[in-house]
C-alpha cells in the first residue's frame, strides 16, 4: 500500500513538473500555436469547452478513436484515465469508471439510454459496434444530476450522427476494412451522408467476424492451475471466443438555421461465445427507433428547446449446444425534453423532464429473474453563473422509479414456494444535487471542484434475483428490503493548458451510506434452490456458492492524471502522452477490499507525424493487485506495448489512409483484475492488424 502511495506521488510530480516547465517556455514564446477547444455535449446541457467543464470528461474522436477502436465499447475506452472494463472475453466488455460498474455507469447512445441488458450481467454485450462510432464522451464521476442515479459512477455517451443535426450539402462519407491475426478478424464499415441544405440523410453499416482468440500461454492463470491441477487445460487459444456482429442504420432530418427534426431506424445482431461456458453462445437482436428535434432562438424566457426519444426492442437467446436454453427480452422507451433559458439575475441554465419504461422478461434454464415492468420519471434543473472569472454550477434532480414484478416461477426446492414469490411492487424517489466551481489561475492553470449527493434506486436484479447466474457462477438472491443507495462525492482537479500542451491531475472521494453488492452467505445451493452439500450433491452436479444482495458502508477514493506535451513542431512533430489512475475501494464496516478493483496503472506514449506518415507507440503498465476481496485471487502485474503506423494520401477526391497496428508486441500474459473471468480468460496475445480507411 505504501509503495503505491509513493508511486502515486511520483506520478503527480511527473505531470506537474512538465506543465510548469512548458508554462515558462510558452510565456517566453507568445507565438506558440493554440489548440482549438473541444466542445462537449455530455455533462453540461449548455454545451461547454472541455477545459471549462466542472466534471472531468474524456473525449475520443478522430485519429485517437481510429487507433483505439476495439471489438467492444468497453475495450475501446478502457485505456482512458479512470476507465477500465468488465472484460468477459473479446465479445462482451462494458466500461467501468473509478471502480464502479453495472447500473452505476450510464451508457447512452446519442443522449438516451441503450436499453439493453448489458448492466445485468458481464456476459451480455452492449448493443453497439465501435466501427460506427464517430465520437465517445466519458464523464468520470457522478453525473446523476442530468442522467439519473444510475450515473453515480459516470456516463459513456456514444455519438454516431445517425440523426443529422446540422444542414448537409452534397455527399460525404467514410469506409473502412480491416483484418487481424490474433482472432482472424475480418471487419468493415461504411457511412454515407447526403443532403441539399435542408433534407439530410444518414446511412451506415458494419460487419465483423472473428475466430477464437490467440493468447500467450494457458487460459487459466498459474494460481488457478495450482489450485486445480487436474482440470482440463487450454493453451494458446481461448475457446468459444469467436463471434459475428452486423449492424445497419438509416436516419434522416429536416434541418433549419435554428433547429432540426429527424428520425432513425437501426438494427444490430450478434452471435458470440461466452468463454466461461465452452458450449454456450449468445444470439442477440436489437432494433431501435429514434426521434429527435431542436428549436433554437425562441423569443421570451425560453431560448431553446430540444427533445430525444427512443424505443428499443431487444432480445437475446443463450444457446446451449445450439439449443435455446434461456431467452432475455426487453422493450424500452425513453424520452427526454430539455429547455434552456435566457439569463436571469446572472444565471443561465436548463431544465427538463425525462420519462422511461422497460418491460423485462426472462424464460428458460437460467432465468434467475421474474418478469418486471420498470417505470421512471424525473425532473431536473441545471444553472451556471459567472463569479468574476470563475464559473459556478448548481443543480438538482428528483427521480421516481417504480418496479412491478410478476412473481411466480418454478418452485424453490429450499422453501417449496414460487421461486420469485408473489407479485409485488416497489417504488423509490431519489433526490440528487451537485455544486461545482471552475476557477482560472495564472499561466494557463485552473482548478475545478465538484461536490455532489446521489441517490440511486436498486435495480430489479438487486431486488428480485433468485437463481443460478452462470456468468458469475453464483446463486444470486435479491433483497426486497433494499432502500435507496445514497452517496456523497467530492472531485477536484488541477488543469493546465498552454498552446498544444495540456495536463490535468485530480483526486476524488465517494462515500456510500449503503453500497449495494453481492455478499457470500457461506452456503451452497443447487440449481433448483435446494441446499448443496459439496461436490456432486446436486443430482451428481456441483452446487454453487450462494450470494445475497446486501448494503454496506463503502468508500471509493483515487487519483487520475493525464498530459499531452508537444516536444517539437517543425516540418514534423512529436507529442508525448502520459496517463495514470489509481482507485482504492473499501468496505467501511470491515475495512476489507471490495472486489474487482483496478490496480494502479501507468501509461506513456509518443505520437510522431511527418506529412502523410504517422507513428504511435503506447506502453501501458498495470501493477499487481494484491489487495483483494474475500474469495478473489490476486492478479499479477503486466506491461503491454502497442504500435501503430499510418500513411495517408489524397486519391481522386478522397483521403485514403492505410494503417498497421501491432498489439501486445512482447506477447505478455495480461489479466484484467476487474473481470469475473480474469483467471480463465487473459487479454489477447501478440497480434497484427492491417486496414484501409477512406473518407470523402
Amino acid at each position: 500500500m505504501f509503495a503505491h502511495k509513493r508511486t502515486a506521488l511520483a506520478v503527480a510530480l511527473c505531470f506537474v513538473a512538465p506543465a510548469g516547465a512548458f508554462a515558462q517556455a510558452n510565456a517566453a514564446n507568445s507565438n506558440a500555436p493554440t489548440e482549438l477547444s473541444t466542445v462537449v455535449v455530455t455533462g453540461n446541457p449548455l454545451g461547454s469547452a472541455l477545459f471549462d467543464l466542472v466534471s472531468p470528461v474524456s473525449v475520443l474522436e478522430g485519429r485517437d478513436l481510429n487507433l483505439r477502436r476495439e471489438s467492444t465499447l468497453g475495450e475501446t475506452v478502457s485505456q482512458l484515465p479512470g476507465v477500465s472494463s468488465s472484460y468477459f472475453g473479446p465479445n462482451a466488455s462494458r466500461p467501468m469508471i473509478r471502480g464502479l460498474d453495472g447500473d452505476r455507469i450510464r451508457i447512452l447512445q446519442n443522449g438516451t439510454g441503450m436499453q439493453d441488458v448489458s448492466s445485468l450481467s458481464p456476459d451480455h454485450a452492449t448493443a453497439v459496434d465501435p466501427l460506427t462510432i464517430e465520437r465517445v464522451e466519458v464523464v468520470r464521476g457522478p453525473a446523476a444530476l442530468l442522467y439519473g442515479g444510475n450515473a453515480v459512477g459516470g456516463v459513456v455517451n456514444v455519438l454516431d450522427g445517425r440523426i443529422p443535426t446540422a444542414p448537409v450539402q452534397g455527399v460525404s462519407g467514410r469506409a473502412e476494412v480491416r483484418g487481424g491475426s490474433v482472432d482472424n478478424e475480418r471487419s468493415g464499415a461504411a457511412l454515407l451522408e447526403a443532403g441539399n441544405g435542408q433534407f439530410a440523410l444518414h446511412v451506415d453499416t458494419a460487419s465483423r467476424k472473428t475466430g477464437d482468440l490467440s493468447i500467450p500461454d494457458y487460459a487459466r492463470s498459474a494460481r488457478k492451475r495450482a489450485a486445480d491441477p487436474q482440470a482440463e487445460e487450454a493453451r494458446g487459444s481461448l475457446r468459444n471466443s469467436n463471434g459475428r456482429a452486423d449492424s445497419g442504420t438509416v436516419g434522416a432530418s429536416l434541418t433549419f438555421d435554428d433547429g432540426y427534426l429527424g428520425a432513425a431506424f437501426s438494427r444490430y445482431t450478434s452471435n458470440y461465445g461466452t468463454v466461461a461456458e465452452p458450449n454456450v453462445r449468445i444470439g442477440m437482436e436489437n432494433t431501435r427507433y429514434d426521434l429527435a428535434g431542436e428549436k433554437r432562438n425562441l423569443s421570451g424566457f425560453i431560448d431553446s428547446i430540444k427533445f430525444k426519444s427512443s424505443y428499443t426492442d431487444y432480445a437475446h437467446d443463450e444457446l446451449d449446444n445450439g439449443t435455446p436454453a434461456t431467452r432475455f427480452r426487453t422493450k424500452g422507451r425513453e424520452t427526454r425534453v430539455e429547455a434552456t433559458h435566457r439569463p436571469v439575475a446572472g444565471l443561465r441554465g436548463a431544465f427538463g423532464v425525462q420519462f422511461g419504461n422497460l418491460d423485462f422478461s426472462a424464460a428458460g434454464d437460467e432465468a434467475f429473474l421474474p418478469t418486471v415492468d420498470a417505470r421512471s420519471k424525473a425532473v431536473f434543473l441545471f444553472e451556471e453563473a459567472s463569479l468574476g472569472n470563475a464559473k459556478l454550477t448548481v443543480g438538482g434532480r428528483v427521480e421516481q422509479t417504480r418496479y412491478q414484478s410478476s412473481g411466480g416461477g418454478t418452485d424453490d426446492a429450499s422453501t417449496g414456494q414460487p421461486r420469485f414469490g408473489s407479485a409485488n411492487a416497489h417504488s423509490f424517489t431519489g433526490k440528487s444535487g451537485a455544486i461545482g466551481l471552475v476557477q482560472p489561475l495564472a499561466s494557463g492553470f485552473s482548478v475545478a471542484a465538484n461536490l455532489s449527493h446521489t441517490e440511486r434506486a436498486p435495480t430489479y436484479a438487486e431486488l428480485y434475483a433468485n437463481g443460478v447466474h452462470a456468468a458469475t457462477n453464483l446463486y444470486e438472491v435479491g433483497n426486497a428490503q433494499l432502500e435507496l443507495e445514497k452517496s456523497k462525492s467530492l472531485d477536484a482537479q488541477l488543469r493546465w493548458r498552454q498552446g498544444r500542451h495540456s495536463a490535468s491531475l485530480g483526486g476524488y472521494l465517494t462515500r456510500f451510506d449503503n453500497y449495494i453488492g453481492l455478499s457470500s452467505t457461506g452456503s451452497e445451493r443447487c440449481a433448483d434452490g435446494a441446499a448443496g452439500a459439496g461436490a456432486g450433491s446436486c443430482g451428481g452436479e456441483d452446487p454453487v456458492a450462494e450470494h445475497r444482495f446486501t448494503a454496506v458502508k463503502a468508500e471509493f477514493k483515487g487519483m487520475e492524471a493525464e498530459g499531452k506535451f508537444r516536444l517539437f513542431d517543425r516540418a514534423d512533430s512529436l507529442d508525448l502522452r502520459l496517463r495514470a489512475d489509481y482507485v482504492r475501494a473499501t468496505n467501511r464496516e470491515t475495512g476489507a477490499a471490495l472486489p474487482r478493483i483496478s490496480p494502479l496503472r501507468l501509461g506513456v506514449g509518443a505520437d510522431y507525424r511527418l506529412a502523410a506518415f504517422g507513428a504511435r507507440v503506447d506502453v501501458i503498465h498495470a501493477f499487481a493487485q494484491n489487495r483483494v476481496a474475500s474469495g478473489e485471487l490476486p492478479t499479477d502485474a503486466y506491461t503491454l506495448v502497442n504500435l501503430a503506423l499510418t500513411y495517408q494520401v489524397p486519391w481522386q477526391g478522397a483521403t485514403v489512409e492505410t494503417f498497421l497496428q501491432a498489439q501486445n508486441l512482447l506477447d505478455r500474459e495480461a489479466r484484467v483484475h476487474t473481470s469475473y473471468l480474469k483467471d480463465v480468460a487473459p487479454l489477447p496475445g501478440r497480434g497484427i492488424q492491417l486496414g484501409l480507411r477512406a473518407s470523402f
